[in-house]
C-alpha cells in the first residue's frame, strides 16, 4: 500500500507538471521535488502507469481519481474524445446539455426577486449588483473576517464541530478567479479575493460559505484531519463535482430562507453605507446557481468549434452577461485538459440539492470520501426549486 500511495502521488505530480494546475498536494516534499526536477514525463507512459495503478486501487474513491488521471494523460498524449465522454471519464457522471427552458425559469425567478426597477432582467441584475458594490476594496478583508466567524459558528452548530483555525483574507490580482478558499495545513486557511473585480456585498456570505465553511476550506481541513491520506487530491475528478456542488449549496444550508439577507442587513450594510433591502437575495442566488448550467452549454459550443461571437452571444442571452463578462468567460472556456471542471458546478449542485436533506448528509460530504455514484439518484426537474 505504501508503494501504491507513493506511485499514485508521483503520477498526480507528473501529470500536474504537464497540465497543471490541477492538484492539491501536501504530501512528502521529496516527491514533489523529484517530479519538478526530473525530465518531463511522456504522456503515454503516464497513461500506462494509471492503468497499472487502477488495477491495484485499494478503494473505489482512489480508483475514480486514477481513472480521471488516466483520461488526462491520454488527452495530453493526443487523444481527443468528445467533451461529454472526456467529462464522464474525469468526473464520474455524464455532462449534458441543459435545456434553455431551465434558464427561462431562472430568468423568471430573477424577474420576481430583483427590485422593481426599469430595464430587462439583465439590466436589473447589473443594477442590483452595482447597488451593493463595496466602494473601497481595502475594507473587504475585515468584512470577510466577520462572515467567516458567522459561517464557522453556524457550521459548528448545525453540521459538525470545527477545530480552532486561523482564516485570513488576502486581496490578490493577476488571477482568473473571483474568490478561492485554500486550506494550507496546520489549521491555517486563506480566502483569496480578486481585488480587480468589483465586490458585491450581497454575495458576501454566498462566497465565504462556498470557499470557507461549510465549503472548500472546511472539507479539506476536516478530511485531512479526520481521515488522513488526503494529501493528494486530483482536482479534475468525481470528488470535486461534490465539492463544487456543496460550495453552491453552502449558503442555503447555513442561512435558510432570508436569514443571509437579514444578517447582512444587520451586520454589514449599515457600516458600508449600503441601504438594506434590495430584492430577495436567496432567490437571486438560487437563480444564479441554475445559470451555472449556461457555462456548461457554452463549453459544449466551444468544443463543437462554434465561433467566439456565437458563444459570447449565448452567454449574454442566457447567463445575462454584459460584453465584458462574456469576454472574460470566453477566456476561461478555451479548450484545455481542465475543460470538464466547469460541469461540476451546476451538475454537482443539481445532484446534491435534493440529496442533502439534513445535517447528517452535509456532514458526510465533509468527512467521507464520497463520489457522485454514492449520492442517491433523483428524478427532479433540472433547476427546480
Amino acid at each position: 500500500m505504501t508503494n501504491w500511495r507513493r506511485d499514485y502521488a508521483m503520477l498526480a505530480l507528473r501529470i500536474n507538471r504537464l497540465a497543471g494546475p490541477m492538484l492539491i498536494y501536501r504530501g512528502p516534499a521529496e516527491w514533489s521535488t523529484r517530479a519538478e526536477t526530473e525530465p518531463p514525463a511522456v504522456p503515454g507512459a503516464l497513461a500506462d502507469e494509471a492503468e497499472r495503478l487502477l488495477a491495484e486501487a485499494p478503494s473505489a474513491y482512489l480508483a475514480a481519481q486514477v481513472r480521471a488521471m488516466r483520461a488526462v494523460a491520454r488527452r495530453l498524449g493526443g487523444e481527443r474524445l468528445p467533451l461529454a465522454e472526456y467529462g464522464r471519464e474525469c468526473l464520474g457522471l455524464e455532462p449534458r446539455w441543459v435545456p434553455e427552458a431551465v434558464f427561462e425559469r431562472a430568468h423568471a425567478e430573477l424577474d420576481a426577486a430583483l427590485p422593481k426597477t426599469p430595464g430587462s432582467p439583465a439590466e436589473r441584475l447589473r443594477a442590483w449588483q452595482a447597488a451593493h458594490t463595496l466602494e473601497s476594496i481595502e475594507r473587504l478583508p475585515a468584512l470577510v473576517g466577520k462572515a467567516v466567524a458567522e459561517t464557522r459558528a453556524r457550521t459548528a452548530a448545525a453540521i459538525i464541530a470545527l477545530p480552532d483555525e486561523v482564516v485570513e483574507c488576502r486581496l490578490v490580482e493577476g488571477v482568473a478567479f473571483h474568490g478561492a478558499g485554500e486550506y494550507e495545513g496546520g489549521l491555517k486557511s486563506t480566502i483569496h479575493i480578486n481585488r480587480t473585480i468589483p465586490f458585491n456585498l450581497a454575495d458576501l456570505l454566498y462566497l465565504v460559505a462556498h470557499e470557507g465553511h461549510p465549503g472548500h476550506i472546511a472539507e479539506s481541513m476536516l478530511k485531512e484531519t479526520l481521515l488522513g491520506g488526503q494529501d493528494v487530491r486530483f482536482m479534475l475528478s468525481p470528488s470535486f463535482v461534490l465539492s463544487e456542488g456543496l460550495g453552491l449549496l453552502a449558503e442555503e444550508l447555513l442561512f435558510p430562507g432570508d436569514e443571509a439577507q437579514e444578517w447582512l442587513n444587520a451586520n454589514v450594510f449599515p457600516e458600508t453605507g449600503i441601504r438594506p433591502g434590495g430584492g430577495d437575495f436567496a432567490a437571486i442566488h438560487h437563480a444564479r446557481n441554475v445559470l451555472w448550467g449556461v457555462w456548461g452549454n457554452a463549453a459544449f459550443l466551444v468544443d463543437e468549434g462554434r465561433g467566439e461571437a456565437e458563444t459570447a452571444a449565448y452567454l449574454r442571452r442566457w447567463a445575462l452577461y454584459g460584453e465584458e463578462e462574456a469576454e472574460l468567460a470566453l477566456a476561461l472556456l478555451k479548450p484545455s485538459p481542465m475543460s470538464p471542471y466547469i460541469f461540476g458546478y451546476f451538475h454537482g449542485w443539481e445532484l446534491l440539492r435534493p440529496w442533502v436533506t439534513g445535517p447528517e448528509r452535509a456532514r458526510r460530504l465533509l468527512t467521507e470520501t464520497l463520489l457522485p455514484a454514492d449520492v442517491r439518484p433523483h428524478q427532479s426537474t433540472p433547476g427546480a426549486s
